[in-house]
């Protein structure tokens, strides 16, 4: 597990230690993220009994994978809110060209909830999207946590500039190095 950062550390994000994984293999990406603190401090909407693909969901919690391809300037966002509804958008360059991944139709995700823990799983399948042969995968797991007191605070492996972009490719990492 790697350990993600705040973007902003301070008193109201101290409290929280956030980690994340990913795996991968010809089939399946594997991710996943924990989350420990007072969850009682966030804004972490209860599961949805039918999750479903939704835009927006980055304006609130949400716990984020950005996938790409080694020496290429495509990549993609996956979006996954605490009620399970996500979403997978595909990028032709730098924040350009966003657009839902039509070939991904259905992402079920694991949650286990306590009041000082949340854990999330999900396989994402690559072959149903990611179609480039021998891949070299690159990413960034990223998370959005609304505070109730403080608004959104941006958690990532990697900061690469002055504000929060979980696009920059510079704070994408080899998925060898998640292991």
């Amino acid at each position: 597990m790697a350990l993600l950062r705040p973007f902003a550390p301070g008193p109201g994000v101290d409290p929280f230690q956030l980690t994340a994984s990913a795996r991968g293999d010809s089939q399946a990406l594997s991710v996943s993220f924990q989350l420990e603190g007072p969850l009682d401090q966030l804004v972490l909407p209860a599961p949805a009994p039918l999750p479903q693909r939704r835009d927006g969901l980055w304006q609130g919690s949400c716990f984020e994978a950005f996938v790409g391809v080694e020496n290429d300037c495509g990549y993609w966002e996956l979006n996954v809110s605490c009620r399970g509804d996500w979403n997978l958008y595909r990028f032709d360059g730098y924040r350009n060209g966003g657009r839902a991944e039509e070939r991904l139709q259905l992402l079920p995700v694991a949650w286990r909830r306590t009041d000082q823990r949340l854990e999330l799983a999900l396989i994402l399948p690559l072959p149903s999207w990611l179609t480039t042969v021998d891949p070299r995968l690159e990413i960034a797991l990223t998370t959005v946590l609304e505070h109730r007191e403080m608004g959104c605070q941006y958690w990532a492996l990697r900061h690469c500039g002055a504000e929060p972009d979980f696009h920059q490719r510079a704070s994408f990492v080899g998925l060898q190095h998640l292991h």
